[in-house]
């Protein structure tokens, strides 16, 4: 039986009365996020494995993820479900290769975890080149050279500032409207995703953090 009101729209409240086994606000939960199945399958690496099975270990994982949430924890669900879902996949992956004998059952675990490490790695440099990419050109190339970002030794700010014919205090300047920059929602949603740093409390944070900076 359904207990969230016909006006009542929170998805926590949804989850909750799908976590009590209303079957109406499971079947809206899993169609309203049917599409995020898709895009994590997208994502991965699917090996020889069938993709028929592979979107049936995706729904699987978005089940288990709605049963498991916890909305008090101030993580976003859509984040939850996407590992939950990609777990499942690696999951089915993994079992495809060892009945083709591709991998011991032993060092299956260690296997696949290193295989996961280097997709992961893979997709922050990707999330952070497209941060920066949306940066102006002089905040990008101050980022860029303070950090080693383009494989090159990390720079110091006065030798940053010689290059540009600026201060050291200027190049500090715009590491940190970069940094604002790229803090926002719209440019580190999925590096945030990525990283597990797209709680409530993280937003927060970096908004404060933005914020105090900016009045400055």
């Amino acid at each position: 039986m359904c207990i969230v009101p016909k006006s009542e729209t929170n998805q926590a409240s949804q989850i909750v009365c799908a976590q009590g086994g209303c079957p109406e606000c499971m079947e809206a939960l899993l169609l309203e996020h049917k599409r995020l199945i898709y895009v994590v399958l997208r994502r991965q690496y699917a090996g020889e494995s069938d993709y028929a099975d592979l979107i049936q270990e995706a729904w699987i994982g978005l089940w288990q993820a709605i049963l498991r949430f916890d909305p008090g924890r101030g993580s976003m669900f859509s984040t939850y479900a996407g590992r939950a879902m990609r777990n499942q996949i690696w999951l089915e992956v993994e079992r495809g290769w060892k009945k083709a004998g591709w991998i011991e059952m032993g060092g299956a675990r260690d296997d696949l975890a290193r295989i996961v490490a280097t997709w992961q790695t893979v997709q922050v440099h990707e999330a952070l080149t497209e941060g920066l990419a949306c940066l102006p050109k002089r905040l990008r190339r101050v980022i860029v050279q303070v950090y080693g970002l383009d494989g090159q030794a990390p720079m110091q700010q006065q030798e940053i500032g010689k290059q540009m014919g600026v201060s050291g205090e200027r190049v500090r300047q715009l590491k940190q409207d970069g940094l604002g920059l790229l803090r926002l929602p719209a440019l580190s949603m999925r590096l945030r995703s990525l990283c597990e740093q797209d709680s409530r409390q993280a937003y927060r944070k970096a908004g404060r953090m933005n914020n105090t900076w900016w009045q400055r």
